[in-house]
């Protein structure tokens, strides 16, 4: 199924934690986790970017700032904190917890969480509500980690054409981590669910004033209680073997393998147990897309509604190439190494491919290993200018499900599941 149980040792955790003495140093963690998030640090943009046209940078152009325990990431938006994670960081299989983006929905978010009081509350329509301290999730259950992909909904909005409203993220609004914690499952069994229950609905401790009159104030999502996806949820209190960033969910947070990150519901603090489906803005119409191939569309269909929405779900197979960035001349006839990752929503990735021919030929790339089906997968290929000249390389990945990445673009008025394949030039020049 994806997750991995490791029957770790409650000292081990304890100890990962940064405990003492068999009892959660809280000070520790509050003095790490308390700084203020909202205020980034004075930068200056390195590009311009306005549009209309598509963004032609893998990254957004927005200023590099530092944020408390992060490492200097582009800014998008600093009310609420949106943050990109540079090209650089995507050559390996697991990203670095400083270096992993940030998305959050309204602009009041926690800068500070008091694992004195915290509780993390399974209520609504259950037999047993229950209320868990940080330190009998991790005594309690079993400890299991699955390594997944975090990437957010819009990630690549700014390839859009035409352009559509919403963070212009680049190709740098997904992250993968080795997450580790809890079941969902069992916390859900631990409550007694009925059998009348139809959703499980989600909230952390993100409030703020969304859109006006849509009841937007608290972001909530759900996810059906019959859908076999809760099987593979974990509730994380690790993040590639540390606590998690304040700005990426401390203490905790809702893994959702394969879909996704509007689901991975950060600072979860509440699971509802609901008898009806929960339409909030969150739900309906935010996070929707076309129920059509690719959730492609037009806009002059979605105009004439003719268009049905669905509930955005599992993120489709994707590769890209990280270096070399094509910023620096490469004399010909020399050998290059390309490196990047690949991914897919729906399984392993079986296969990566690259052309230098605009697709007429492709050659197979070298996977490295495999970390489970919904981790970053890296792959490397050699590669050779022939003569002096530009070049355009591609990259695209197949699924073990067999999925393919097209090369064809995707429209829908929510700017999401971009997966088209990505293309880098590159310059050869004369050797001497």
């Amino acid at each position: 199924m994806g997750v991995k149980e490791e029957f770790l040792s409650r000292r081990g955790l304890l100890k990962a934690l940064g405990a003492a003495s068999g009892g959660l140093a809280l000070s520790q963690w509050l003095e790490t986790n308390s700084a203020m998030v909202q205020e980034p640090s004075p930068a200056k943009a390195i590009e311009s970017f306005t549009g209309p046209e598509a963004n032609p940078r893998w990254n957004s152009v927005g200023p590099y700032v530092t944020e408390p325990q992060k490492a200097p990431l582009l800014l998008l938006t600093d009310r609420p904190v949106q943050l990109e994670t540079p090209r650089r960081y995507f050559s390996t299989a697991f990203t670095p917890n400083d270096a992993f983006y940030v998305r959050w929905h309204l602009d009041g978010i926690p800068n500070n969480v008091d694992l004195k009081e915290w509780k993390l509350q399974i209520e609504g329509n259950v037999a047993k509500p229950q209320s868990l301290s940080l330190p009998e999730l991790m005594q309690k259950f079993k400890t299991v980690s699955v390594a997944a992909v975090n990437q957010c909904s819009g990630n690549s909005r700014s390839r859009l054409q035409p352009r559509v409203a919403g963070g212009q993220w680049g190709n740098g609004a997904m992250g993968n981590a080795m997450w580790t914690g809890v079941r969902l499952r069992e916390l859900l069994e631990l409550a007694g669910v009925k059998t009348s229950s139809v959703q499980i609905q989600f909230q952390g401790l993100e409030a703020g004033s969304g859109p006006k009159g849509m009841g937007s104030s608290r972001f909530l999502k759900s996810l059906d209680f019959s859908n076999p996806v809760l099987d593979e949820c974990i509730v994380a209190y690790l993040m590639n073997g540390e606590p998690l960033p304040m700005l990426n969910g401390f203490p905790v947070r809702l893994v959702v393998p394969g879909y996704f990150a509007t689901y991975w519901m950060k600072c979860l603090t509440w699971i509802r147990v609901l008898e009806a489906t929960d339409e909030n803005f969150w739900m309906k119409p935010g996070y929707r897309i076309p129920d059509t191939p690719r959730g492609n569309t037009t806009p002059d269909d979605v105009k004439a509604g003719k268009v049905n929405m669905v509930p955005i779900a599992r993120m489709p197979v994707r590769s890209f190439l990280a270096s070399p960035d094509g910023s620096s001349k490469i004399p010909a006839g020399m050998t290059v190494v390309l490196r990047g990752t690949a991914f897919s929503g729906y399984g392993r990735v079986t296969r990566v491919e690259i052309s230098d021919d605009g697709g007429k030929n492709w050659a197979l790339a070298k996977l490295g290993e495999e970390y489970g089906a919904y981790s970053f997968r890296t792959w490397e290929a050699s590669w050779k200018p022939k003569s002096p000249g530009k070049y355009w390389v591609a990259v695209r990945a197949t699924d073990d499900k067999g999925n393919t990445q097209p090369d064809e673009p995707v429209w829908n008025p929510g700017g999401y599941l971009w997966n088209r394949i990505e293309k880098q030039e590159f310059v050869a020049g004369i050797a001497g």
